[in-house]
């Protein structure tokens, strides 16, 4: 089999995306496949694909333009078969509100929010102050690895902040804030759909937020993450069941935090988890005994 692995791309988890792709082929061509690197940003996607004579696309592109359905949209219209989920649940899982609508109409719990309107900041501020609580969170809804995400602790710091991160992110929404456990799961299979063990994140920053998920040592992971055995077996059910409400095929890594009354809310789903050297994903695989050659292959496997 020849395979392409699609990484790096134009979002802002380029140099992520590089990292986890450069993994990936190492490990396929360990496996003996024959395995390219393409970079969407450097050459043109499908022309190198057909040169290279690729039977199929592994994608370890993260953020937008790789895990949002773009690419998933192109290589469907040129019937080149890929990893992970297809175009609607990719998509739908990038925009972090549309997520949370559909966990809501699937009664599965998610801190509460409110969209942005962007274009009446000075509107929007004393509307937030008004209805949240704080401290709350300040995010974007379309990108990954918590890039452009705030806490704000203060109502007064509220409007500094949102003017400032709206001059780099178009969407913006508020989330309540819950302290609580981070966790993280992973998500693997086709026919059969399982719960990684539960890894526990315990940030030395104020969240788990883009330097502690890729700077070495500035996060604690714990495996299997401290949980009541009820709590533990609820936040991995709920992880199916977000996964499957969205359509999520093959692989997923859903990010939760557990309340201090037990309760595991969806923060978010990633349809492309990392695979570097510090990424969730294959921790949790080899605490089973998955190594991270066999990881790739189980993904690999997604694509048909």
């Amino acid at each position: 089999m020849r395979v392409a692995v699609l990484m790096g791309g134009k979002s802002g988890e380029r140099d992520v995306s590089l990292r986890s792709g450069k993994n990936v082929l190492a490990s396929l061509l360990k496996q003996g496949f024959f395995a390219v690197a393409i970079d969407p940003a450097e050459s043109d996607l499908i022309s190198e694909i057909k040169k290279n004579k690729a039977d199929v696309a592994y994608l370890a592109l993260h953020g937008k333009f790789g895990e949002d359905g773009v690419v998933q949209g192109l290589l469907e219209h040129y019937g080149i078969p890929y990893t992970g989920s297809k175009l609607l649940a990719s998509a739908m899982a990038m925009n972090k509100v549309a997520t949370k609508q559909i966990l809501l109409a699937h009664l599965l719990p998610t801190p509460g929010y409110s969209r942005i309107n962007i274009d009446k900041i000075e509107e929007e501020i004393p509307r937030i102050v008004k209805n949240f609580s704080f401290p709350l969170m300040l995010k974007p809804e379309e990108e990954g690895s918590s890039l452009g995400i705030s806490l704000v602790k203060t109502p007064e710091e509220f409007g500094d902040t949102l003017r400032e991160t709206a001059q780099k992110f178009s969407q913006l929404f508020v989330e309540k804030y819950i302290k609580g456990t981070e966790i993280t799961i992973g998500v693997l299979g086709t026919k059969k759909v399982e719960a990684l063990p539960i890894l526990e994140l315990v940030s030395k920053n104020e969240f788990y937020d883009f330097e502690a998920k890729y700077t070495k040592g500035m996060t604690e992971f714990i495996l299997p993450a401290r949980l009541p055995e009820e709590v533990y077996k609820k936040a991995q059910e709920i992880a199916v069941l977000s996964h499957k409400a969205l359509g999520c095929y093959g692989v997923s890594r859903v990010d939760l935090i557990v309340a201090k009354d037990g309760t595991p809310y969806v923060n978010e789903i990633n349809t492309i988890p990392g695979m570097t050297d510090t990424s969730d994903l294959p921790a949790q695989a080899k605490h089973i005994g998955i190594s991270f050659d066999e990881l790739v292959a189980r993904i690999l496997e997604s694509a048909f």
